[in-house]
Order: C-alpha cells, then structure tokens, then sequence
C-alpha cells in the first residue's frame, strides 16, 4: 500500500493511550476515534494520548460511529472496550456493516466459536458481505497461543501441555474482583461461583453457549490452541477453584479486609481432552495479591523432552496493544470473514510502517 493506514479508535480509554501511540508510531494515520463517556467525547485525541498537542482528530460519539465510518472508510478500526461478544457485537457490527476491517483487545475475540458461536457465524456472514475481515489479538494472542505453540515445535512428543497465567483482581476494577469471588467465605464461593463444577462437558458448553456461565479467558484459548495446533477436542470442562491465602489481605479495590481462609479470588482451571491423546489444562489465576505475589505466565510441556518457560511480571496492557497493532498488516491482507488468528501468519517484529506490508 502506497498511502499511510488510516484507522479508527473504538474506545478511548486506558488501553487506547498506547494503542493510538502504537498506531501513530507504526506509520498510521488515526481519521477517527470514539467513546461513550461525556468527559472524552470532543477531545482531541493528542490529549487523549498525552501527547502535549493536538493532532487535529476529536473523539466522536459512539452513537455517531456508523455515519462516521460509512463518510471515511477507514482501512481498520481498533475496538478497546470491553471483554465478551456480547458486548462488541454492535462495534463489529457498525465496522462490518460498513465494510471496515475490525480487531479487538475483547478476550473473547480471540476465539468466540466455542463460546458465542450464534454471534460469531452471523459477524462472519457480514463481514464475508461486505469484503471485510474482523478478529482479536492482545496478549492471549501471542504469551498463551502463538508463543506455546512456537515452543511444541521443538518438542518430539507432547502428552500433556498445562498453562499457568496470574494478574492481580486490583488492577481491574471492583466488578472483575466480585467476579473472581474475591472476599466471599468458602461456603459462599461453593454456592455463587462453583456451583458449576461437577458439570460434564457437553452440558458446561452448553450453558455457556446459552450465557448461563461466564467462560474463563482460558475456554477461549485452549480452543486457538487446539484449531492452531491441528488437534481435535473431545471433551472440556471448567473448574472455578477459590485461591485463598494464609494472612489477611487489604483489598483497596473491594474496600475491604480480605480474611484468611476467605477467597482472595479463583483459578479457573480449563481442561481439554483431544483425540490425539494431548491434554491441555490451563488455569487463568485472578486474585488479591500479597505484598510478594507479582504477574507470571508459565508453561509446561510433558513428553519428550519435557521443558518449562516462565514470563514474570508481563507489561500486560503494553504487551497487548503492540501485538494487536502488529497483527493489522495479515488482518487487512486476510480473506474478509471473522477470522481468528490462529489462521493468520506469526507476528513478526513490523520494522518498517505499518503500509508496506499490505498487499494493496
């Protein structure tokens, strides 16, 4: 491509101040941005960003997105709002509908055909419509897919592969923390959080699928793993396990004295069975930390030979913005459809502007 990107911001919070610096910084223009809250909407977005200056593009309105995409037709739109299908669907929709390529930090976007199938196939059918292609990246994307699935290649054989990943509930707000059954009593945890875990797999799917479960991040990735890594499920399940800690923890986001014995919060243990005899078993750990407790994602890999990799302390937002940026060239240059991107090429390091490496 000859002429810069030009892209669209969808959602003009945290995750956006890199996300747009990401995007300027990799050769793109940004033509537009837009949020639903009242204190950004009609800023510039170099203030957004902390630039010190302006760069002459205002956040719109939400409700203004789909006159606005349809008048400028950007070549992407990078969505940053919130977590599950469910909530981006109307962002993918306005982006497909107006025939503009669409990625998500959404987690469930990385992988929504094992958990919201009904929403995938129809943002599917509109986006093959109107010859554009809408996906999800982040950091799931690359530190619990592309990089566990760089590592099996080195492997001779692989019988079991078990994930680990920990963030801190404190990081994201008072309704993920409640969500993760932080400062709830063991009897409390078994009656609100773990009340599904004797469910086999066939009827955990279902209710998921049905919105009655809330899918860890994990569902998600162990189906990219298995599409990426050739293997056929035959069964998976989710476990909601309290982690608990032996002093209490002051939590400043539940506004509250963490008891010891009380959840600090849970692993959500994903555990997927393949017809090739592989078991994959993650586990997706969000919990109050104590003092010493820090982020880590750690995986293992049981066969021949048998190895270990650990990532301390992953710069999560940073680590998922510039991974989602890096995706856009092999987004545009896809076939249109809701593709994941277990189906596209490796990210690879973008040395040169983010238009020299789009096909047209």
């Amino acid at each position: 491509m000859e002429r810069k990107v030009r892209a669209a911001q969808y959602g003009c919070g945290k995750m956006s101040v890199y996300l747009m610096r990401y995007l300027l910084e990799k050769g793109a223009d940004i033509v537009a941005a837009f949020d639903v809250n009242p204190a950004v909407i009609g800023k510039d977005i170099g203030e957004v960003i902390g630039y010190g200056r302006t760069l002459g593009v205002k956040v719109s309105d939400i409700k203004d997105a789909d006159q606005v995409l349809s008048e400028l037709k950007p070549d992407v739109c990078v969505i940053a709002t919130l977590s599950t299908m469910a909530d981006i669907k109307t962002a993918l929709t306005v982006c497909a509908k107006n025939g503009v390529n669409a990625i998500s930090t959404a987690e469930e976007s990385l992988y929504p055909w094992i958990s919201s199938p009904a929403v995938t196939e129809e943002l599917d059918e509109l986006a093959k419509n109107n010859n554009c292609t809408l996906s999800g990246s982040g950091y799931p994307d690359m530190y619990w897919g592309v990089l566990v699935d760089t590592l099996a290649g080195s492997l001779h054989k692989i019988t079991k592969i078990k994930g680990i990943s920990s963030y801190n509930v404190e990081d994201y707000g008072i309704a993920l923390a409640e969500g993760h059954g932080a400062g709830l009593t063991p009897t409390e945890f078994a009656e609100q959080i773990g009340k599904f875990n004797d469910l086999n797999s066939n009827e955990i799917r279902e209710k998921i699928e049905n919105g009655e479960v809330t899918p860890s991040y994990m569902w998600y990735q162990n189906g990219w793993l298995c599409s990426r890594m050739g293997l056929t499920p035959i069964s998976q399940t989710q476990k909601c396990i309290p982690m608990t800690h032996d002093r209490d923890l002051e939590s400043s986001t539940l506004g509250m004295t963490v008891k010891a014995g009380n959840a600090t919060g849970m692993a959500a243990v994903v555990t997927t069975e393949t017809a090739e005899g592989i078991v994959i078993e993650t586990q997706c750990i969000g919990k109050v930390y104590a003092p010493e407790e820090f982020d880590k994602n750690e995986w293992s890999f049981y066969g021949e030979p048998e190895v270990t990799i650990n990532v301390d302390r992953p710069a999560t937002v940073q680590l998922t913005c510039a991974n989602l940026v890096n995706r856009i060239p092999a987004l545009i240059n896809s076939e249109p459809g809701y593709v994941t991107t277990d189906k596209l090429p490796n990210n690879a390091y973008l040395v040169k502007p983010l238009n020299e490496y789009i096909n047209f």
